[in-house]
């Protein structure tokens, strides 16, 4: 009896993994473990079988359904996605910043979440295009927030285009912190989409060192732009859940990894 019941057992497991990546875009093979009460192994071999029917993709350390390298979740899709982590990253990323600074931060949840930390900073100046990122800082008294010009792109709540990477031309800054959708050894940071992916590299440029955003479920993953060169990732911030091989190989390029501590991990 037990083994006429693992295939139905399995095909249930399978069918609750396609809802969990159909829902979220992307997933560790971790959370998708966690969700699906099943060990790491298990839930690799379910993919693989899903793959084979096409009706997901695999990436190092996770999945995604067929076609979303280029694909770009809603910025409210993407908000309640590993909530604990991104506050850890912000507040460990957070840290970087020192009185006197003047950074350029970028569009993302990650980054919305930094500029919370710093909105209590004094002698700051913070350049950006996100308007959730210059929402955040509009109450500071102690943060000089400069808002780039450009086109609204209502996914990532950012400006964009040429007026966006003008503005940026001929300002430096001690420190860019931005969070894309992907981080790999292989290509660096990257993002589905272009407009985006050219604002990200202009407010790299404008640093003396870039600073990465990225919770486990970006470690590993690429998407269609890169816009930052590994070579370029002066520091990664990332959690615990994040895959080790991936984040070794992305200090072997030259990243300083940090590696930041939820809460419940602290036993709070």
């Amino acid at each position: 009896m037990v083994e006429e019941n693992r295939p139905a057992f399995a095909a249930e497991r399978r069918e609750r993994i396609l809802e969990l990546v159909r829902a979220n875009g992307t997933m560790s093979l971790r959370d998708i473990a966690v969700k699906v009460h099943a060990s790491e192994v298990t839930v690799r071999r379910d993919v693989r079988a899903l793959e084979t029917e096409g009706l997901v993709d695999r990436r190092r350390g996770g999945v995604a359904l067929p076609g979303r390298i280029g694909h770009e979740q809603s910025y409210t899709g993407r908000s309640g996605q590993a909530a604990a982590e991104k506050a850890a990253i912000a507040a460990s990323a957070a840290r970087l910043v020192r009185p006197g600074d003047a950074v350029t931060i970028g569009p993302g949840t990650t980054t919305e979440a930094l500029a919370r930390e710093l909105a209590s900073r004094s002698d700051i100046t913070v350049v950006t295009n996100s308007l959730r990122v210059a929402e955040a800082l509009a109450g500071s008294t102690g943060v000089e927030v400069v808002v780039t010009g450009g086109t609204l792109y209502g996914p990532a709540r950012a400006l964009v285009g040429a007026a966006a990477e003008q503005s940026l031309k001929g300002l430096r800054v001690t420190r860019a912190f931005l969070s894309g959708n992907g981080v790999s050894a292989e290509r660096g940071l990257s993002t589905p989409n272009p407009a985006v992916a050219g604002v990200d590299t202009a407010l790299a440029d404008c640093a003396e060192e870039t600073v990465v955003l990225a919770d486990h479920t970006k470690i590993g993953a690429d998407t269609m732009v890169a816009t930052v060169p590994p070579e370029e990732i002066a520091h990664l911030v990332t959690d615990s859940s994040s895959d080790p091989e991936v984040l070794m190989t992305l200090e072997e390029t030259g990243a300083l990894v940090h590696v930041a501590v939820v809460a419940r991990e602290r036993g709070q």
